[in-house]
């Protein structure tokens, strides 16, 4: 069953939640069965199963007892399978062609015994077996029956609860921290797949080079002109041959690939997946997640990759290494003079976020030589290290490169083919001189030291640049706001529906509405909340953060985590005590693209909202949004701000209802 297939079938479960037993029995059943079973992913059904349950889209209790009653149902017809037909059963198809299956499954039985009908539950290799061979072997039905049914509950509850867990922390999450969670969880994700691709690929091919090098070598005695060039590359009497040849095969992948988006970009229009992901980037654009992904841009500065280049070719100079020293200065020194020239060479249009940033280029500049330098880097140490350790230098160059391309992503200072092209250009540049290095290089050296030069001074450089460098970054890719003019009395009267209805988020319709639109100076306002017993509040960071994991905080002492929208964090934060001690109501404005003539008055956008202070598991401690309590929250600041002009009306749903407010009094509408 394909990952599309599960997906799928997800998504229908979380739809159709009572119709979703009979899947969830069906998949349970399948699973039990003899032969069927091995073909039905049952965990991460069940894992996927138990994650709607944690999101509260299923009931626990239902779907616990149609897995168990699929397992149970789907083992009893494997063991009267195998009662029936006894030791005929060896002999039939598929059985027949494959005896292993039984006779693993009677060997764990014979050894566990009745426990082993239990335990086999949670083995996969022999679940489905287990039960065929009880039935062989006649196990009384009794005893059988007793323990099937503590193994099918059991199973199907402990299946199901890492889902379970999951879902309710995702949920959790969402209500705390939605956007932080999803963007730490993407990062995590890819590069954790960038690290396990690098290391199993190089696993994969590393042995299967010497079939590759007799069948090159065949070739080249075909092929005496071309010929020489492979076998110049894999001369067999040379142990590192492997290592040229795996160095070949990217070199000729990287640049195919390089040229092939270098074609699709220069000249047109920017690609629609560049659109795609530069917009979902956008919308993930967080107060709390900004810092780090700063942080991470600014590893691909030359304030970061020049003292650890010098401190390498220093060491290197002092080893008497001059061959790899001079290879090692000349990686990054030709990688920035090709990366400037293509800078200068081709047009490409720019992100948004990045119009008026200076230093723009395609390929990506920073990209490129970070892949570069720890790219070449890989290539040097990894020619000293054991061959099964030879993986590591390359799979820690594609996490920090690909920390690296997120994190641009994340702050819109590149489209996706920008940075793709800049990790293969610097992939076709590094394994070119990696080609050239390797053929020459004869003297070895000691990997270890020059690790910890060049990762300490990486470090300790990246320590220095990239805190100090943080506002200057997020100021150089602040989301562009545009700027439309509007009419005080057409915003008045009905262009107040030209704003967005609801908070750009994931969640659909549950996302939170701007229900508050107000024309005028923040200052004023905060002055005239301030005098009605309203608190402004600071944009809170990650100190604020972990004050969430004081369970036995005091409510007033918890901060409230900023929320974005539309990429920029709130422009104004304000609270007051609500009906109880562990109530609060909430306005959050953020600036709109809207100015409104003829004064020339800014326009901005808001949500006020209830909060109610919410404990979890005895760890955590935060305000959580109060769903459906939108009206009682503009009521109360309806009543603060009585002596400003104001109107309310609804939106075409009927649902959310719109507080307009304007910086004159109450007796001078516009």
């Amino acid at each position: 069953m394909s990952a599309s297939t599960v997906d799928a079938l997800l998504a229908w479960i979380a739809q159709n939640p009572l119709l979703a037993g009979l899947v969830i029995f069906a998949v349970a059943f399948g699973d039990a069965l003899a032969v069927v079973g091995v073909a039905i992913p049952s965990l991460p059904l069940l894992f996927g199963v138990g994650t709607l349950v944690g999101l509260g889209l299923m009931d626990p209790w239902y779907a616990v007892a149609c897995a168990a009653l699929g397992a149970f149902l789907g083992d009893g017809l494997s063991y009267l399978l195998g009662r029936v037909y006894g030791q005929r059963l060896k002999t039939a198809w598929p059985f027949s062609r494959h005896p292993q299956w039984l006779q693993h499954g009677e060997a764990f039985f014979r050894r566990h015994g009745l426990k082993g009908i239990i335990i086999a539950r949670y083995v996969g290799a022999v679940r489905a077996f287990v039960p065929v061979i009880a039935g062989i072997l006649r196990m009384p039905a009794s005893r059988y029956v007793a323990a099937s049914a503590l193994a099918a509950v059991s199973w199907a509850f402990l299946f199901m609860a890492p889902g379970w867990l999951f879902g309710a922390s995702l949920d959790l999450l969402a209500r705390i921290a939605g956007r932080l969670a999803i963007v730490l969880g993407l990062l995590l994700a890819v590069v954790g797949l960038l690290g396990l691709s690098m290391f199993a690929g190089y696993r994969v091919l590393a042995p299967r080079t010497a079939s590759m090098i007799e069948r090159a070598l065949a070739w080249s005695l075909r092929h005496p002109v071309l010929g020489r060039v492979s076998i110049a590359l894999i001369d067999p009497r040379r142990p590192e041959s492997a290592s040229l040849a795996l160095l070949a095969l990217g070199l000729v992948f990287a640049g195919w690939a390089f040229f092939t988006l270098l074609i699709a970009v220069v000249g047109g229009e920017p690609l629609r997946l560049d659109l795609a992901v530069h917009q979902g980037m956008f919308a993930l654009r967080n107060p709390l997640a900004d810092a780090p992904m700063a942080v991470l841009a600014t590893l691909g500065d030359w304030q970061v990759l020049l003292p650890a280049i010098v401190a390498v070719f220093a060491w290197l100079v002092w080893r008497r290494r001059r061959l790899a020293a001079m290879h090692w200065v000349a990686a990054p020194a030709f990688g920035l003079v090709l990366v400037t020239a293509l800078g200068w060479l081709l047009e490409v249009p720019k992100p948004p976020a990045a119009t008026l940033a200076p230093g723009f280029s395609f390929p990506s500049a920073p990209v490129a030589m970070a892949t570069v330098v720890f790219g070449f880097f890989a290539v040097l140490v990894a020619r000293e290290l054991p061959g099964r350790r030879r993986a590591w230098p390359y799979v820690v160059a594609s996490l920090v490169v690909g920390s690296l391309c997120f994190a641009r992503l994340y702050l819109g200072a590149h489209w996706l083919s920008d940075v793709l092209s800049g990790v293969l250009l610097g992939a076709v540049f590094t394994t070119a001189l990696g080609l050239a290095y390797r053929r020459r290089i004869v003297r070895s050296f000691w990997a270890r030291p020059l690790s910890l030069v060049f990762f300490g001074t990486f470090l300790l450089a990246a320590g220095w640049h990239a805190p100090a460098r943080i506002e200057a970054t997020l100021a150089r890719f602040e989301p562009p706001l545009g700027a439309e003019s509007m009419a005080a009395s057409d915003w008045w009267r009905d262009g107040w529906q030209r704003l967005p209805e609801r908070r750009n988020e994931f969640h659909g319709r549950r996302a939170w509405p701007l229900n508050v639109e107000y024309a005028g100076g923040l200052d004023a306002l905060r002055a005239r909340l301030e005098a009605q017993g309203w608190t402004a509040h600071p944009q809170a960071g990650w100190t604020d953060l972990l004050q969430l994991l004081a369970a036995d905080a005091a409510p007033e002492t918890q901060p409230l985590l900023p929320a974005a929208h539309r990429g920029r964090a709130e422009a104004l934060l304000m609270s007051r005590p609500g009906p109880s001690p562990r109530e609060r109501t909430v306005l959050r404005l953020w600036a709109s693209p809207y100015r409104l003539a003829p004064e020339d008055a800014p326009l901005w956008i808001g949500a006020v909202q209830r909060v109610r202070f919410a404990q979890r598991f005895g760890l955590l401690s935060y305000w959580e949004v109060e769903r459906g309590a939108e009206d009682a929250a503009r009521v109360d600041l309806r009543a603060a701000l009585a002596d400003l002009a104001w109107r309310e009306s609804a939106r075409a749903d009927g649902v959310v209802v719109v507080l307009r407010l304007r910086a004159t009094t109450a007796e001078s509408p516009p």
